[in-house]
């Protein structure tokens, strides 16, 4: 340890960048390369399996008892596979290289990475380059691997040479452009050359369209990363078990607290690669809190749009009424960049209501003066939260503190069970290319209990409920009539009466009533609290007013400056 040392020293690096250069210097030896040459190698990182037993038997002793994990990296993923189609796409990356481009990408926002461009200090081929290697350089070491992706497009790095050749063709990139940005979508999104499996090993060999949203990004120039790790079919299957969980990708692990904090779900993998910066932007989805969660608990920026602004076809369902795609981003300006992008109208989903060039947010200046923002009553009970309220009273915002009136989304469980049922069933018949032959619940939860050791290890406790219920499609009706009557009282009455422009939440807090009103909600990260777990301050507002969400977003963004990178992924 002491000559490791005396070598960090004369390099003059900090821990973590040395961590990285030792790690791929010992690779390059016990590989066999020696000299100059071997040094100008990009290595193979093998990801090597290993008894998580230990582990384990520590993690029964946390204090949540959805964090006393069974698992943590998936029983049927190997993470070399992940590797092996970009593998020879990454030989002459290196690893000073990637120590040159570490200050121009890490938690760099998209109009500074598209600056970096067209000065020509970076191409789009090395910013895929530099991901890649940094998720494989990561995940590969089982000390910090976060499990957060479950697929890698094997034509990124072909995807990133087309953009650049657009570039030396005389394209001009606007800043605010998502074009030859590598983006993640959650694995319940459809994209063509990659499994869309929801995280579940039913649907291991589904090769799926692109979802309308997905040809939406391409045709933006958005380039397609590869699939983000999720809570199992969108977390409505396994009852109370880890947030962050599927069989497919294993156990998504919080960067701010490996196997300390929850991800939140069920977007999980999306929030954690953002965080862990894997990627500037990814596509999370949110039927109740699945964008909100995760973004909050891991510094990140999430936006839950109205339903009925972003397409979801293509897309692994749980509810039509309730189900919305958003973008998940480190920061409000990469947010609506790639929000922009997903819009356009699609005649296929009957959601839809306003056409594309309605939709598209503007990042535009905004003062908190003369604001009205509803603090709901008792979430600024913390620090962190309350001294926030202060900085945001002192920049000229009025907050008046409000109390909810005690309405509830009646049988909202039943309600999302009744549709699954009905709209997954849809899906497996029209857009799954292989679900094992397997067209309805009654039938997975068959499949799954055949052998749960590898395909429901936490069981299918959702699943199994969602298979007794059986509701009319006029029953189906009243419910969500009643659903979102509930949601729109809680929340509209008050925003209306006291003339509010938002409502202040905190986290996923108040998320299952901003679904049932179908109204939007933003959440900017606000700080970590004393234990180093992030807080995000949740913006929630009328249907179809998402502008007022960025406006308002942005400013607080700009006085709060909330987002912290996690310190051992820096």
């Amino acid at each position: 340890m002491r000559i490791v040392r005396i070598i960090q020293s004369n390099l003059n690096l900090p821990a973590r960048r040395f961590g990285a250069v030792l790690f791929y210097w010992l690779l390059v030896c016990g590989m066999g390369f020696s000299g100059a040459a071997g040094a100008q190698q990009s290595t193979s990182a093998l990801w090597r399996p290993y008894d998580e037993s230990i582990e384990l038997e520590a993690q029964r002793e946390h204090e949540l008892p959805r964090m006393r994990f069974t698992l943590l990296n998936s029983r049927f993923l190997d993470k070399n596979l992940l590797w092996n189609p970009i593998e020879q796409e990454l030989a002459d990356f290196t690893v000073l290289r990637y120590e040159e481009l570490e200050p121009l990408i890490l938690e760099q926002d998209i109009p500074s990475l598209q600056r970096a461009v067209n000065a020509g200090r970076l191409t789009y081929e090395e910013l895929v380059k530099f991901y890649l290697y940094r998720i494989r350089l990561l995940e590969s070491d089982n000390s910090r691997s976060l499990n957060a992706l479950i697929a890698i497009n094997p034509e990124v790095v072909a995807a990133a040479r087309e953009k650049d050749s657009a570039l030396a063709g005389g394209l001009v990139v606007d800043e605010q452009s998502l074009f030859g940005m590598p983006v993640l979508l959650k694995d319940n999104v459809g994209a063509a050359g990659m499994k869309t499996t929801a995280g579940a090993l039913v649907l291991s060999a589904n090769e799926a369209a692109d979802a309308f949203v997905t040809r939406q990004l391409r045709a933006n120039g958005a380039i397609i990363l590869g699939k983000a790790n999720l809570s199992e079919w969108a977390y409505f299957f396994c009852g109370d078990c880890p947030l962050g969980y599927s069989a497919m990708g294993g156990q998504t692990l919080n960067p701010y607290g490996r196997k300390i904090f929850e991800t939140g779900g069920s977007s999980s993998g999306s929030a954690v690669a953002v965080a862990a910066n894997y990627a500037p932007v990814a596509v999370g989805s949110e039927t109740s809190g699945s964008i909100l969660s995760p973004s909050s608990l891991n510094s990140s920026v999430g936006l839950k749009p109205t339903t009925g602004l972003l397409s979801r076809t293509g897309v692994v369902p749980i509810s039509a009424t309730l189900d919305t795609l958003g973008p998940i981003a480190k920061n409000v300006t990469d947010a609506v960049i790639l929000f922009n992008a997903m819009v356009g109208y699609d005649q296929q989903d009957l959601a839809m209501t306003l056409r594309s060039e309605d939709a598209r947010l503007v990042l535009r200046e905004q003062s908190l003066a003369g604001s009205r923002l509803g603090l709901i009553s008792g979430v600024d009970s913390e620090p962190v939260i309350s001294e926030a309220v202060g900085r945001i009273r002192d920049a000229g915002a009025q907050i008046l503190e409000v109390l909810l009136p005690d309405v509830q989304p009646p049988n909202f469980v039943e309600f999302l069970g009744a549709e699954m049922k009905r709209d997954l069933a849809n899906y497996l018949a029209s857009s799954a290319e292989d679900s094992n032959g397997l067209l309805s619940v009654e039938e997975i939860i068959q499949y799954n209990s055949a052998d749960l050791y590898l395909r429901a290890p936490y069981g299918q406790a959702r699943f199994e409920a969602m298979a007794g219920i059986e509701f009319s499609p006029e029953q189906i009706i009243e419910l969500r009539t009643d659903i979102r009557a509930a949601g729109q009282q809680a929340l509209g009455e008050v925003i209306s009466q006291q003339r509010l422009d938002v409502l202040l939440s905190v986290n996923n807090l108040h998320a299952s009533l901003a679904a049932a009103a179908n109204f939007p909600a933003l959440t900017i990260p606000l700080g970590l609290r004393a234990n180093g777990e992030p807080v995000g301050l949740t913006l929630i507002a009328p249907t179809f007013d998402e502008q007022k969400l960025i406006d308002l977003g942005l400013a607080l963004e700009g006085l709060l400056h909330g987002r912290t990178a996690p310190a051992d992924y820096q």
